[in-house]
C-alpha cells in the first residue's frame, strides 16, 4: 500500500465530490467547508487559504485539508488543525479523519493518522489532541495505535452521544 496525503486540486472535483456524497448517510462532511464558496477551483484556493491562515472566516483556524491517495484514487481524508479554538478544544481535536466505507479495514485510516501526526510535528506541535465517539472501536483502535493515550470521556458538542479524549505526544 502507498498511501499519500496530499491537497485537493482542480482536477480532483468529481472524484472529491463523489467522496463527500458517500459520506453523507453518515452524517460526515468529506468537504469541509465547500459550502463557502461556488465553484471548485474558488474552494481548493480557499483551502490553499486556510492552510497559511489567510482569509479564515470567523471560527477557523489554520489548518490543512488533504486526501489520502492510493494509486490516484481517493481513499479517505484528514483535516490537521494547526491551533486549537474553543470548539475544537473541547470537541474536535487537532485531526480529524475519515476513510471512505468503500475502503475500510485495510490499514488506510492507520496510516492517514501516521502521516498527519507527522505533519502536526512540522508545524510545531508537540501535544496532539484527537477525539473520536465513545462507540467507535475502528477509530479508538487507529488512535491508540498510533500512541494515543486516553485522557477522559465527555459529552459531544450536540450532547447526543459521549466523546473519548486523546493526547499523542
Amino acid at each position: 500500500m502507498t498511501l499519500h496525503l496530499r491537497p485537493l486540486d482542480d482536477e480532483d472535483e468529481v472524484q472529491a465530490t463523489a467522496a463527500h456524497v458517500s459520506m453523507q448517510p453518515e452524517d460526515f462532511s468529506f468537504l469541509l467547508w465547500r459550502d463557502q464558496v461556488e465553484g471548485w477551483h474558488d474552494y481548493v484556493h480557499l483551502l490553499r487559504e486556510q492552510r497559511r491562515g489567510l482569509s479564515l472566516s470567523v471560527g477557523m483556524v489554520p489548518a490543512a485539508l488533504l486526501v489520502a491517495d492510493v494509486d490516484e484514487e481517493i481513499v479517505g481524508r484528514v483535516s490537521v488543525r494547526f491551533q486549537l479554538n474553543r470548539f475544537l478544544s473541547d470537541f474536535g481535536g487537532h485531526i480529524g479523519y475519515a476513510v471512505l466505507p468503500e475502503f475500510r479495514r485495510r490499514g488506510y485510516a492507520t496510516e492517514i493518522l501516521r502521516q498527519a501526526l507527522i505533519i502536526a510535528r512540522s508545524e510545531g506541535l508537540t501535544s496532539i489532541l484527537i477525539t473520536c465517539d465513545e462507540d467507535n472501536v475502528a477509530s479508538r483502535r487507529v488512535i491508540e495505535l498510533n500512541g494515543g493515550v486516553f485522557e477522559s470521556l465527555g459529552p459531544s458538542y450536540d450532547g447526543t452521544h459521549q466523546l473519548r479524549r486523546y493526547w499523542i505526544s
